[in-house]
């Protein structure tokens, strides 16, 4: 065990459009309102891309910031891994495209599918990779672009997507700091509860997917809801155990931003109060693999984080899947 590089996070930036859509805007799209959205998600307002904007436009955004804040050119970056399920492409990856406009001459570069999870994922991936020193670095993003495939006359699901982009660069830290420990999962079964269910191989594209609104996210929200609840604790209290942690141990909780009461069920499993967690789900909504960095990054930038305190991440997505790790800052 003594060979195994401690990794952490050594940068971090985000990134989100300039639009933003409102609830007030959503009032006259389709029938809700303002007290019924934040009620029952606890969202109030969230970012989306302009027409021009693709996924790899965010992540290249957020990816300079992380590689500022990390001290680190691009031509040093020797891995790339973007997680998102709003790619420019099927292919190239939106990693080659991102690698290309960073001029990261140097780094394997690939996407990740994961859903909401996939930043989680990612960092997993890119930990063990570093850790073997298979590469001395990665910068790991989560980036989508959730209106491009939001059915706006969906009163149940356009309220609660948006835009954006979190990156971290990942790297060698010091003895006793950096990730502790990952649990990742996934539940296929119940793939079924929240998908895109056209534009691959088993639906192709045509007139007949499209009329039928194939092309937008489906999603069972009372089964995810219950799913959600249910994973968000097991993972939390899983990954605390492979770290050899305690609930009182946590610093910080930074979940998955898809929705307020979700949030709340895993501080009331925790017990932990409102000030040791992260929450802004009324300002950017559900961004899918952009969330949970979208979170990181933030409180990071307010300085809700100190040198030796325990981090806890921890999302679920579509797959439908799961992921929690636990570092030290």
């Amino acid at each position: 065990m003594n060979t195994i590089r401690p990794i952490g996070i050594i940068g971090y930036g985000k990134y989100v459009p300039e639009r933003i859509l409102t609830n007030a805007d959503m009032e006259k799209m389709v029938e809700t309102n303002d007290e019924w959205i934040v009620s029952r998600t606890g969202i109030r307002e969230r970012h989306i891309a302009a027409p021009e904007q693709a996924t790899s436009d965010l992540a290249y955004e957020a990816a300079v910031q992380a590689l500022k804040t990390a001290g680190m050119s691009a031509e040093d970056l020797e891995l790339i891994i973007v997680a998102t399920i709003t790619p420019d492409t099927f292919f190239p990856s939106t990693a080659c495209i991102l690698q290309d406009k960073l001029g990261a001459k140097k780094a394997a570069a690939f996407d990740l599918s994961a859903a909401c999870s996939g930043f989680v994922y990612g960092m997993a991936t890119a930990n063990g990779m570093l850790q073997t020193g298979m590469y001395n670095n990665a910068l790991v993003i989560g980036a989508d672009a959730l209106s491009r495939i939001t059915d706006y006359t969906d009163r149940n699901t356009c309220v609660l997507f948006g835009d954006g982009a979190g990156a971290v660069v990942l790297g060698e830290v010091s003895p006793g700091r950096g990730f502790l420990s990952f649990d990742l999962g996934a539940e296929g079964s119940g793939g079924s509860l929240l998908k895109l269910e056209a534009g691959g191989s088993r639906l192709p594209a045509s007139e007949e997917t499209i009329q039928d609104k194939k092309h937008y996210i489906y999603m069972n929200g009372r089964e995810v809801f219950k799913f959600a609840v249910r994973v968000m604790g097991t993972a939390t209290e899983e990954v605390l155990r492979k770290a050899g942690k305690g609930k009182e141990d946590i610093d910080l909780l930074v979940p998955h931003q898809a929705n307020i009461r979700i949030i709340q069920s895993a501080m009331q499993r925790l017990d932990l109060p409102e000030e040791k967690c992260v929450i802004n789900v009324d300002k950017y909504a559900n961004t899918s693999a952009a969330s949970i960095p979208l979170a990181l990054v933030e409180a990071a930038e307010e300085g809700r984080m100190k040198e030796g305190d325990t981090i806890l991440l921890v999302g679920f997505g579509g797959g439908l899947t799961w992921g929690a790790s636990v570092l030290v800052w």
